[in-house]
């Protein structure tokens, strides 16, 4: 394993660590409507990127040397992730949507198999169910919901979501010769589509110093910057142990409210952790000798 490769792997790992932080800054927005908080948050990445960028030494007009069908892609997969999840939160219960929307760490093991040169072996599978049962345990509160018809338009709109950002994130494997500052024009593109959204369909809120901290942050984190790293890590890392890591995301996300008193720690939470741990460390089978060797060497 290359230190590119190995790069990619901990930048994956990384996100998902960001993207943990979600739910809690999510809470602390408040009031704030989804697309104006994701126009604010957007609008705030699109600053990382031009900070990376300048770093690059590289000047605003590389932007515009990116082809118009990657820009497509950044798009369908930034904006189109979060208008689905946003509509299905929307009219359906959060529980079921959110199981619904959880499948795309395991749609991505799942598509990834359909890439050039990469193969599907049992623990990747066997990972990836035990992680997905726990997930299951942790979004429906222990196993308990029941899917209603009537829900039937947000249900679609939650799997739309999960098959959207997982599609988009074996798409961005192919295109390793895209470099990631591209991300910097998706997020301008997701702020200004989130805005007209916005203006469309929700009413503005001033928001107050809590509540733009929290956007601040979420601009920083998992709805904005996590994005710069996801794209490293999915071009250079093994998307099918990003794909079983990616389950983390849920665990250490509850885990968070918990801390922070805002989630009860039940047993069938501590019973999820153990599952989305254990797939975790299951579908990273192949690595597991690699880090042992690194830290025998240390």
């Amino acid at each position: 394993m290359d230190n590119t490769h190995a790069k990619g792997n901990i930048l994956g790992l990384l996100t998902i660590l960001l993207w943990s932080s979600l739910a809690l800054f999510t809470v602390l927005s408040g009031s704030i409507p989804p697309f104006q908080l994701l126009a604010i948050s957007f609008f705030i990445a699109s600053f990382i990127g031009l900070f990376i960028l300048k770093k690059q030494k590289r000047s605003f007009k590389e932007l515009f040397k990116i082809p118009f069908k990657i820009y497509l892609v950044g798009l369908y997969g930034l904006f189109g992730y979060h208008f689905f999840y946003f509509v299905a939160i929307k009219n359906a219960p959060a529980i079921e949507a959110n199981l619904l929307n959880y499948l795309w760490p395991l749609l991505i093991v799942v598509f990834s198999a359909l890439l050039p040169n990469e193969k599907l072996k049992w623990y990747h599978i066997v990972g990836t169910f035990l992680a997905l049962v726990g997930a299951f345990l942790l979004v429906s509160k222990g196993g308990k919901f029941e899917f209603d018809e009537q829900y039937f338009y947000g249900f679609a709109c939650a799997l739309a979501a999960a098959i959207i950002w997982s599609s988009y994130s074996v798409i961005s494997k192919t295109l390793k010769h895209i470099p990631t500052f591209a991300v910097t024009g998706f997020c301008l593109l997701t702020a200004l589509f989130s805005l007209i959204a916005h203006l469309i369909l929700e009413q503005t809120i001033i928001p107050s110093t809590t509540q733009l901290f929290a956007s601040i942050m979420l601009g920083l984190g998992p709805v904005g910057g996590a994005f710069y790293l996801w794209d490293f890590a999915v071009k250079n890392g093994d998307i099918k142990i990003l794909g079983s890591l990616s389950y983390l995301a849920p665990l250490l996300s509850t885990l968070i409210l918990v801390f922070m008193g805002i989630a009860p720690l039940t047993s069938s939470v501590i019973f999820a952790c153990i599952l989305i741990v254990l797939g975790s460390i299951i579908s990273s089978k192949e690595y597991i000798k690699v880090i042992k060797k690194f830290f025998i060497k240390s």
